[in-house]
């Protein structure tokens, strides 16, 4: 079995994904990435990761901003114990359905562009529930259902 951890790391919870988990899908910033790479080689690990992008570019929200990821992308990849992926997103709410697709155009076009430097950035996890139809035909690898397998969650 293969294990994603999918949901903000925090830094202080590093070591226990790095021991447990075999892709970390949500690596948003340089500080993260270099602590997981830390723990990793201590663990005598390469852990793969995805890079999550803030597709939306949305203040107060995970990820690389558009205009920074391919750089993080290279800096990151010069870490030995650290196997870049791919990436992924979590679209920014919206009922504007042109708008949400070009989240996953854009986010494809990020993937093949880091791709063509980083040759192992093959992935994209992009897509949900409700939409993982349309991310499925942008070129997601990876969707997240949970809410079709599991139901909607109790607030």
């Amino acid at each position: 079995m293969i294990l994603h951890l999918i949901g903000h790391l925090q830094k202080n919870k590093v070591r226990k994904a790095v021991k447990i988990y075999d892709y970390i899908q949500t690596v948003d910033s340089l500080n993260l990435a270099k602590k997981i790479n830390k723990i990793a080689k201590e663990e005598n690990k390469i852990q793969k990761i995805f890079l999550q992008i803030n597709i939306g570019n949305v203040e107060n929200r995970h990820g690389f901003l558009t205009k920074e990821i391919e750089i993080a992308a290279n800096a990151i990849n010069l870490y030995k114990n650290i196997s870049i992926e791919g990436v992924m997103i979590i679209p920014p709410l919206t009922d504007n359905n042109k708008k949400y697709l070009n989240y996953f155009k854009k986010a494809k076009e990020i993937q093949n562009k880091i791709k063509t430097k980083i040759k192992t950035c093959t992935n994209l996890s992009m897509g949900m529930t409700n939409d993982y139809v349309e991310a499925i035909k942008e070129g997601a690898t990876h969707i997240r259902i949970g809410t079709a397998l599991f139901g909607s969650r109790n607030k």
